[in-house]
């Protein structure tokens, strides 16, 4: 099974369950009574829109490069996943208001319990088995909008675990006011993820910079050719664009040095470069030392 089919079929999965979660946790949670499981299945519903749009930002982004598209269509799955993470503040600030509205205004209410433990149990454990497999091909392509889906899953298991804690305290103890209370906590939760994949998807829109540790990574590997005749380099770029990186930078090389030399240290720095960041489009340009100030 080649990365695009790996990705697609991780996509597809990740759909399924949770089209099957949500149906589970809406009749739960009508059948009970519980806004905390209702909340849960606001939750699972923004992780299937999710998942629907990283399928296609998968299928888009592996598309080759083409006429309209000159640096290929890797933005796609940034962008999916900045929608992604607009969707999960959505549902925390939603599932907020029910549990507010629920708490302060309708007061009195009991919840069953026992219909709600099973599928959140459930929902727990389905949801353990595709995250990993979308953390695993995310690693292996290094794909944004998998990784993101994996997120988004991964907080699915965390809150559906405490939800599920949850009612069973309730279960024992009989204080159903516990209910919208554990369902604001998962919301601020879910609300910390929504900004943290927001956050980074949107730095790689809008072409930012690509972490320090991975520029040192460049650095270093450029620095380790100074006694190959590399006299050092400037206008290091490297930003982020989909499950790629686009790296420039300039290498200054002595001013008698062959074309064929310093091509081929290019050509080294490069391997070397895609073999410690993964899939890459690197310019290398080569410059003579006096053009130039040498930059360590």
């Amino acid at each position: 099974m080649n990365i695009v089919t790996e990705k697609k079929f991780a996509a597809g999965l990740s759909i399924t369950s949770n089209a099957i979660i949500i149906i589970l946790k809406l009749a739960a949670g009508i059948i009970s009574g519980s806004i905390s499981i209702i909340s849960e299945a606001i939750h699972s519903l923004s992780d299937f829109l999710a998942s629907v749009l990283t399928f296609f930002a998968v299928m888009k982004s592996s598309e080759p490069a083409d006429e309209c598209h000159p640096f290929g269509h890797g933005k796609y799955e940034d962008m999916s996943g900045f929608i992604e993470g607009g969707l999960i503040i959505f549902a925390a600030l939603y599932i907020i208001y029910e549990a507010c509205n629920k708490l302060f205004i309708h007061n009195g209410f009991e919840v069953d319990t026992t219909l709600g433990i099973y599928v959140m149990l459930f929902a727990v454990v389905a949801n353990s088995f595709v995250s990993a497999i979308l953390f695993k091909v995310a690693k292996k392509s290094n794909s944004i909008s998998l990784f993101a889906d994996g997120e988004h899953l991964r907080t699915d298991i965390y809150s559906s675990l405490g939800v599920m804690l949850g009612l069973v305290l309730i279960k024992f103890t009989g204080i159903y006011i516990l209910d919208p209370i554990i369902a604001i906590l998962v919301a601020l939760f879910i609300l910390k993820a929504g900004f943290s994949i927001s956050k980074e998807t949107l730095n790689n829109l809008l072409d930012g910079s690509l972490p320090a540790e991975e520029l040192k990574i460049i650095e270093n590997i450029i620095n380790s050719y100074n006694n190959k005749n590399v006299k050092g380099y400037k206008n290091l770029k490297a930003r982020r664009s989909g499950p790629s990186k686009d790296i420039e930078v300039t290498m200054l090389f002595p001013k008698d040095m062959t074309i064929n030399d310093c091509h081929n240290i290019c050509d080294e720095v490069e391997a070397l470069i895609k073999n410690k960041l993964g899939t890459s489009t690197i310019l290398i340009h080569a410059e003579p030392e006096q053009h130039s100030k040498r930059i360590q």
